[in-house]
């Protein structure tokens, strides 16, 4: 018998009792970029054994990593995971699931339709199905959407996601910017004319500042797809009604490694007609049971975590956890509004917030932090604080406190 494709008890034990320690130990909240692995540069001939692998690895996967959860990380779009998904995660490794194939996985498929079943009316679509990030999501849509519309262009804003253009590009698809206003929405007064040959698509919460596009616009587009992946849980949430119009679009993207609190990598690709369109970018052939829909050929159980999350917390449970980061976004902008030493871009809207200080270099003031993190974005050419909030531990005023102390550090250190 293959020991290793069998039960170690003592192995995962001690695997398990790695990730308690290291969840109960404090982090900090930025990795270190320069840090060195101690690990052999060429692969070694003889292997040290599963659980001396796991013991080497431990230090790169539970101790150097930024910790998400930690109270100073107010940065990213990637949040912290409940427990019961790093469970769940370890369940789906474990049996190894392949949804290519109905008679390799048929609870694991059926886990996938019930869970985008659970989803797909707050977006008023009808359904879809899972892919690992919202680049393949957009990628999906927008391929669905050459194929049923004969479509030549993508119109999105300028300030849309750089996978919407990517995804043109690999479609063979011409792709036009279009100009954003002063909160960086798409400037609808701008779009071309004539739309029917175009796919236009509205972003719902933009990388930099959280922004929606008016989600009703570009009726006469020959479709409409909205890339959601930020801001598309608030349909979950208390506040539903910024993402007003989002039910009238062909199709959706959103993230569920974002606001939804997965792991990497989960995300839905959502149709209002979701039989049409799966059957537009479905393929078969002659080992396969059932076609195979959109661009994954094998594909693994990634629905299990989400199932767990959203049964665990209950639809209460998820309105709560977000409208709970929407009230950290808002403290933290009530914060900064009152700092005079500090500059607030916009009041934000879908929990991410643009600031920076007045009278130093916001990038050279990020570097100089202590014990807190935030990341940076460009905004018309100019370089701002950006904080997302997506991490439940975060706390503002000590974000905020250490980036006037490091701006104070600069300061001091060009007199």
């Amino acid at each position: 018998m293959e020991p290793d494709f069998t039960l170690d008890d003592e192995g995962l034990h001690d695997a398990l009792r790695a990730l308690i320690d290291a969840k109960r130990t404090p982090g900090t909240p930025h990795g270190d970029p320069g840090a060195v692995l101690v690990l052999p540069d060429d692969w070694p001939d003889a292997g040290i054994g599963g659980r001396a692998a796991l013991a080497s690895l431990a230090d790169t996967a539970l101790v150097r990593p930024t910790r998400l959860d930690h109270p100073g990380f107010f940065a990213h779009m990637d949040p912290p995971t409940p427990w019961m998904t790093w469970a769940a995660a370890q369940w789906a490794a474990a049996m190894n699931q392949n949804l290519l194939h109905p008679d390799s996985a048929p609870a694991a498929r059926q886990l996938e339709r019930v869970v985008v079943g659970w989803l797909a009316p707050a977006f008023g679509m009808g359904g879809g199905h899972l892919v690992p990030g919202s680049t393949v999501a957009n990628l999906t849509a927008l391929w669905a959407a050459r194929e049923l519309t004969g479509a030549r262009r993508v119109v999105a804003s300028v300030v849309s996601h750089l996978g919407v253009e990517k995804s043109a590009r690999i479609l063979g698809l011409d792709y036009v910017p279009i100009p954003v206003d002063a909160d960086q929405r798409l400037r609808v007064d701008l779009l071309p004319d004539d739309l029917g040959d175009a796919i236009v698509v509205l972003t719902a919460g933009t990388t930099a500042t959280g922004a929606v596009d008016p989600l009703d616009a570009a009726s006469g587009a020959a479709w409409r797809h909205v890339d959601a992946a930020w801001a598309g849980p608030l349909r979950l949430s208390s506040h539903a009604h910024v993402l007003d119009g989002i039910d009238r679009a062909d199709s959706v993207a959103v993230s569920a490694h974002k606001w939804l609190y997965q792991p990497k990598e989960s995300a839905i690709v959502l149709f209002a007609d979701a039989a049409r369109a799966h059957a537009a970018i479905s393929m078969g052939g002659g080992y396969l049971a059932a076609p195979n829909i959109g661009l994954l050929g094998s594909h693994g159980a990634a629905a299990l975590p989400l199932a767990a999350t959203l049964l665990a917390w209950g639809r209460d449970g998820v309105r709560a956890r977000i409208d709970a980061d929407m009230v950290l976004a808002q403290r933290l902008a009530d914060r900064v509004a009152v700092e005079p030493a500090l500059e607030l871009f916009a009041r934000p809207t879908t929990g991410v917030v643009a600031w920076r200080p007045r009278d130093a270099d916001a990038a050279a003031v990020r570097d100089r932090m202590s014990d807190a993190w935030v990341s940076t974005t460009v905004i018309n050419g100019q370089t701002w604080l950006r904080s997302v909030a997506d991490n439940p531990f975060a706390e503002p005023d000590r974000v905020v406190d250490a980036v006037l102390a490091a701006a104070a550090t600069q300061s001091d250190t060009t007199l």
